[in-house]
């Protein structure tokens, strides 16, 4: 056995040490790796000149215009739940198909989906559903089990649905790892594989999970009536106040997520009109003054849509050209008099404390987030100057079944350390050694992708450091103990992994939509 080896089996081994005794993940995976090279380089095993290249990686990091779109996306999603915008939604949707326990169950998942493509925010999602619908599920009979499997899974529906936090990192380590496979392969001017592609290639996967969901519980639940007469104690909710509290989500899913997928927009851009929309539909949610002012923005901004449309908006923001007409200019009035009521409408947040706590927590995720991001650049910097990478391209090109055969190690592997790691630090790690080699051969990155995002789904199911799992027991009554929730989560997990082999064995669910879109 080599030294690189015996290197890098200490240098695995300190880092997961590092990360299951508490220590903070960032300086887990950037401290350890950078403390084995220090004592390999003092044994002569390592070249110190590797690290020149981590002040090039962090500004590669920094400034990456596709990564801009993950602080914007969470930024988003924070703003509907401060605003209670989610919780509104929620509250509808469930009491107006409540009265049944299947019925009940069944609003659990669908505003779940809801939810997801809007927030996206796990541990949000799943103290929302927790505080509001798990009363309503132990009280309508549905057992702890049953209801504590249902909040966790369907709260995770986020990281597979887009717009996904998950797919966007996942776009940008994919398209570095199968722009890197088709040079070694010979291939110097390869199709790019963009974040809207993955954001294509999981909407059927993300809905196919939902529907699953949905037959478990009505298989689950079928035939059954709650314990207790719902239709009395529940208040009523009018076709009006559904609409009132559901559209406005639906609507900002539709634009965040039509424009990625039609190409009128980049994820970042569409991003950043997701913020907007997010501010205008809290404001509205807040009545008075602030409702109106959103209301006139939106209308204001569905008129200049329409003048862009029809070619009456006199500019050519491609070319950089301005057609100076009196449509010109009552364009740029009214795009002047839209940016006004939208600052007018931030301010109404502001004041009610709702944009101060979504952007704290903003910075909160994102620096966690990036943190970890620029602590994997070294880790991947000291695991190829002990040429781990020549290494992992040895084993997989051994294993029986080629590319197929390292496919499937790699989904296993990704299996298990989804036991003990986040997604962020699998996605950073794993993608980098195994992506580059896989990705040579004729399967397709996009499809590749979506695979690992739905592996890591199960990551926030499975214990002992699920993330869904913790988050629910913070609101979970006592009498619901901390092993009810991992036994209740065991039908989800397996679910997910039937999911997973789904589009693992039609290949076309993940591929087809990007192929007509795109």
């Amino acid at each position: 056995m080599s030294a690189d080896i015996v290197w890098l089996f200490v240098m695995a081994l300190a880092v997961f040490t590092c990360i299951l005794s508490g220590v903070p993940v960032l300086l887990a995976v950037a401290g350890a790796p950078t403390l084995i090279a220090l004592l390999a380089a003092m044994a002569g095993d390592f070249d110190l000149l590797y690290f020149q290249a981590v002040p090039q990686r962090v500004f590669g990091i920094m400034s990456n215009p596709l990564l801009l779109a993950v602080p914007l996306f969470v930024f988003m999603g924070l703003i509907l739940e401060k605003s209670r915008q989610a919780e509104r939604m929620l509250k509808s949707l469930t009491t107006a198909l409540g009265g049944h326990k299947a019925a009940l169950a069944l609003s659990v998942v669908l505003v779940s989906a809801l939810i997801a493509a809007s927030t996206g925010i796990i541990g949000a999602t799943i103290v929302m559903l927790g505080t509001i619908t798990l009363p309503a599920l132990l009280s309508a009979g549905v057992n702890k089990h049953m209801s504590s499997g249902l909040i966790c899974a369907s709260g995770t529906l986020g990281q597979i649905i887009p717009p996904s936090i998950v797919l966007i990192l996942l776009g940008d380590q994919v398209s570095n790892a199968y722009f890197e496979a088709q040079q070694e392969a010979g291939n110097f001017a390869p199709d790019p594989v963009t974040v809207g592609d993955l954001f294509a290639g999981a909407l059927i996967p993300g809905l196919l999970l939902v529907a699953l969901y949905g037959a478990y519980v009505l298989l689950r639940l079928r035939g059954s009536a709650a314990e207790n007469d719902r239709e009395n104690d529940r208040a009523d909710v009018s076709a009006l106040e559904l609409v009132t509290n559901i559209a406005p989500t639906l609507g900002l899913i539709v634009a965040v997520l039509g424009s990625i997928l039609v190409g009128i927009a980049t994820p970042t851009e569409a991003a950043s009109v997701g913020v907007a929309g997010a501010i205008l539909i809290a404001a509205s949610g807040r009545g008075g003054m602030p409702a109106r002012l959103a209301t006139a923005c939106a209308g204001l901004a569905v008129l200049l849509l329409l003048l862009r449309r029809a070619d009456l908006f006199g500019l050519d923001f491609d070319a950089g050209h301005i057609s100076w007409s009196a449509v010109t200019l009552f364009s740029l009035m009214l795009t002047g008099a839209a940016f006004g009521l939208l600052l007018a409408s931030s301010a109404s947040l502001l004041r009610g404390g709702v944009l101060l706590q979504a952007l704290k927590e903003t910075v909160t995720i994102t620096g966690m987030i990036f943190g970890i991001v620029m602590a994997a650049s070294i880790l991947s910097l000291v695991f190829r100057g002990f040429d781990g990478d020549e290494h992992v391209a040895e084993l997989l090109n051994a294993l029986p079944g080629g590319a197929w055969g390292m496919l499937v190690l790699t989904m296993l592997v990704i299996f298990l350390l989804g036991f003990i790691l986040e997604f962020v630090e699998i996605i950073f790690i794993v993608v980098p050694i195994v992506g580059p080699i896989i990705l040579q051969s004729d399967i397709s990155p996009v499809w590749f992708a979506v695979l690992i995002a739905m592996n890591l789904q199960t990551s926030f199911l499975t214990p002992p450091f699920g993330f869904a799992l913790f988050y629910f027991r913070s609101v979970a009554p006592a009498e619901i103990r901390t092993t009810d929730v991992y036994l209740a989560v065991i039908p989800f997990v397996a679910i997910q992994l039937l999911a997973l082999g789904l589009v693992a064995a039609f290949p076309a669910l993940a591929t087809f939509l990007p192929e007509v879109l795109f």
